[in-house]
């Protein structure tokens, strides 16, 4: 199954795509890939708040710094906790 991309996200391929975009369209990018996102996980299954959660950040990130010349690392492992009040 093809998944569609929204008119902006259709042009990224590479970080420098991304960067070639001017600020405002930046929180459109945002909102084509939450979708994106929840589309190919309600096919596909899996976990997907930790990539919804990152969404800006991650677009952020890309924006500023040159990666992946610029070298990112985050944690986002999912950890299970029984919290008990």
């Amino acid at each position: 199954m093809e998944f569609k991309t929204g008119k902006l996200l259709s042009k990224i391929n590479y970080p420098e795509d991304l960067r070639k975009l001017k600020k405002n369209e930046l929180k459109q990018v945002c909102k084509e890939l939450r979708e994106y996102i929840i589309d190919v996980v309600s096919v596909n299954g899996g976990h997907f708040g930790a990539s919804l959660g990152v969404v800006e950040l991650t677009v952020a990130l890309h924006y500023v710094f040159k990666t992946p010349y610029d070298q990112l690392v985050w944690d986002v492992a999912i950890r299970h906790t029984d919290i008990k009040f």
